[in-house]
């Protein structure tokens, strides 16, 4: 078994000087980009940034919500619903470019929502937004934006989108450490990183509000969106029960040797590592360890059980590197959860789309459903991985 090095000019090349300024000409030789427009202060001003460079920009909003009446969509709509539209529309007519809204809530509903409910099914914890990034923000929005005309799509997403000397690109963490959001972003393809700018990368958060304020937007202090677009009161279980078949039942709490705890309200309830809302009086911190959803039962431990040394992940997408062959691994660095400040690893494929990972020191609360991110040296995105599950 060989095993990459971090520093392996093969694989995590730093871009160089001459490859930037040819990005750069490149960006200036297309100059037309469509800006997916939240309402939200980044996106605004990422707007701003590009037209003030030369592009030809043009803002959209993508619509998700069009058949639920008014008081719904503007509670459910998040980063997509009227109030969305409203702000967008109007932050559009003060830069003075083009607007539109397109409606993406077909593919909304097949590649996020009912993946969503898929995932808490088989006893997992999904990350809708992973999947709204690759697949309704990046995927269908860049063909919508390529038929009209366009040579770049363009988020406020913090992340700065690099062409390494290797020719591949990747994503490298913004200067906001507190608001990058590469974790989020990692499934993305080569193809569509290629045709992506990300202008908010090189900022913090207050010198893209400050920007905005100086440029009188109304939107200058907005609050940032802080929960799933489509489920804003944070009950996923009764989202679920009210858009799907899906048959919620209680349950048993038990502990790793099988006895007994409690009854819980329903697998769709919980998620790996939760503390809270558990409504167990064991004496000592209790955390949901596992999820038996065979058997429908809540697997319970303490905060040694909830510690795990490994995990399986598949569905890999590899960004500055071209994969591994099978029994071939390399050390990263690599995050289980947005929150996660990251751990040493070692990355092993095991199969053509599956790898074992290996921490260093272990993590607490690996969470099956839920993306496992790398990174190396340089905080370039390596690639990612879907986790299949935790190994103790």
């Amino acid at each position: 078994m060989s095993k990459k090095s971090l520093y392996s000019r093969r694989y995590l090349s730093p871009p160089t000087h001459g490859v930037l300024e040819k990005r750069k000409k490149m960006v200036m030789n297309k100059k037309k980009v469509v800006v997916g427009m939240s309402g939200g202060v980044d996106s605004s001003v990422a707007a701003y940034l590009l037209k003030k460079e030369g592009f030809n920009v043009v803002g959209v909003t993508m619509q998700i919500w069009q058949d639920e009446d008014e008081e719904r969509q503007q509670s459910n709509g998040g980063c997509c619903g009227l109030s969305a539209v409203d702000d967008a529309r109007r932050v559009a007519a003060a830069l003075d470019i083009p607007y539109y809204v397109m409606n993406f809530k077909n593919e909304f509903k097949s590649s996020v929502i009912d993946y969503f409910i898929e995932e808490y099914k088989k006893g997992r914890t999904p990350n809708p937004c992973i999947a709204c990034n690759r697949y309704v923000k990046w995927e269908s929005l860049l063909h919508r934006s390529l038929s009209i005309g366009a040579d770049y799509i363009a988020t406020g997403h913090y992340a700065k989108v690099v062409l390494l000397e290797n020719g591949r690109y990747t994503l490298k963490t913004a200067k906001s450490s507190h608001k990058d959001q590469t974790y989020a972003l990692y499934n993305l393809t080569q193809e569509q990183l290629a045709r992506t700018l990300m202008p908010v990368g090189d900022y913090e958060k207050d010198e893209i509000r400050k920007i905005a304020e100086n440029i009188s937007l109304r939107i200058a202090n907005k609050p940032d969106s802080q929960d799933i677009c489509f489920v804003p009161d944070g009950d996923y279980a009764k989202f679920i029960e009210e858009n799907s078949d899906i048959s919620i039942r209680n349950g048993e709490f038990v502990n790793s040797k099988g006895e007994v705890l409690g009854t819980h309200k329903g697998i769709t309830h919980y998620t790996v590592g939760q503390r809270k809302g558990l409504g167990l009086s064991l004496g000592e911190p209790a955390f949901v360890t596992k999820i038996d959803v065979d058997n429908n039962k809540v697997i319970i431990g303490n905060s040694l059980e909830v510690l795990d040394r490994g995990l399986i992940a598949d569905r890999v997408n590899w960004m500055s590197i071209e994969g591994l062959k099978v029994g071939e691994s390399i050390n990263l660095r690599a995050k289980i959860r947005y929150s996660h400040k990251g751990e040493n690893c070692a990355v092993k494929a095991i199969s053509d789309d599956k790898i074992l990972v290996e921490f260093e020191n272990p993590v607490r609360a690996v969470t099956p459903g839920q993306a496992v991110v790398f990174y190396d040296v340089n905080s370039y995105v390596a690639g990612g991985a879907s986790i299949v599950e935790a190994i103790k």
